[in-house]
């Protein structure tokens, strides 16, 4: 039976969360990967979002093709725009909904995704989507954050306050913002066997990076779809989030700021 997504995208597509998604590549988001890339690779990339790492991935198959996929067919114009821009020609842009990918059994080298398992519904049926569409011996990948084990200084109140609004309106859209520490887990119920695991994280310490990643925040606490979702549902008041809004302000101000995010990483062979 055909399968569709139940859960809502925390994030949404507001700009602040696209500019802040726009910095991942391949290097910085995928790199537990890399090493298994072949030149000749056919490989889908799950929730592609604005595709930089699809189109910096592109760069390492020059024999092979990408495809990204993304649920929110609105964000792919500028996926697409992008590749064109880098003058990457091997590399195709979908819509799709990955719990019923639209693809033959294994039609890919490698299946990956990348924070998308975190806002779905049924991560397990979604990563034995992935790899039913995987060749045997080809490979099934993924990397998710742990919101609970997000680290920062200054510790202050209202980044306290953020992170258990985020828990509580990313529940209450159908993920699991914890999904990190249970990826593994989910793998080895989809039929994945002996995932090779690992953690790796994205540390904030230069006060340019810093300065960038409290502005997303800034702006993401009022205006994107997380802003909303806690409001409509009244999970939070508008001063909440304003108040929320000006810790990410202060914490970005502050000259030892610092923030470490750590995501678990998976690596499966298709047997």
């Amino acid at each position: 039976m055909s399968k569709s997504e139940t859960a809502t995208y925390t994030h949404g597509h507001h700009a602040s969360v696209v500019r802040s998604h726009s910095w991942r590549t391949a290097s910085n988001s995928i790199a537990f990967l890399l090493p298994h890339i072949k030149p000749h690779m056919k490989i889908l990339d799950i929730g592609c979002g604005p595709g930089t790492i699809t189109v910096d991935l592109a760069s390492y198959i020059p024999d092979g093709h990408i495809t990204g996929l993304e649920r929110a067919g609105n964000i792919l114009p500028s996926a697409r725009s992008l590749a064109q821009e880098k003058g990457v020609t091997n590399i195709d842009f979908v819509e799709g909904d990955a719990n019923a990918l639209d693809y033959e059994d294994g039609v890919f080298d490698v299946v990956f995704c990348h924070q998308v398992l975190q806002h779905v519904g049924d991560p397990v049926g979604l990563l034995k989507e992935m790899k039913r569409v995987t060749k045997r011996g080809g490979i099934v990948a993924a990397r998710e954050s742990d919101y609970g084990v997000f680290v920062w200084y200054p510790e202050l109140p209202g980044l306290r306050e953020w992170q258990g609004l985020y828990d509580r309106v990313a529940r209450m859209n159908g993920g699991e913002p914890n999904a990190g520490r249970m990826l593994h887990a989910w793998a080895k119920k989809a039929g994945l066997r002996d995932p090779e695991c690992s953690c790796t994280s994205w540390c904030y310490a230069d006060k340019g990076d810093t300065k960038w990643w409290s502005e997303s925040w800034v702006d993401r606490s009022l205006y994107s779809s997380f802003a909303t979702t806690a409001l409509e549902n009244g999970m939070a008041s508008e001063e909440d989030l304003k108040r929320v809004s000006e810790a990410w302000k202060e914490w970005g101000e502050h000259e030892d700021a610092w923030i470490s995010i750590p995501s678990a990483e998976i690596l499966c062979f298709r047997e």
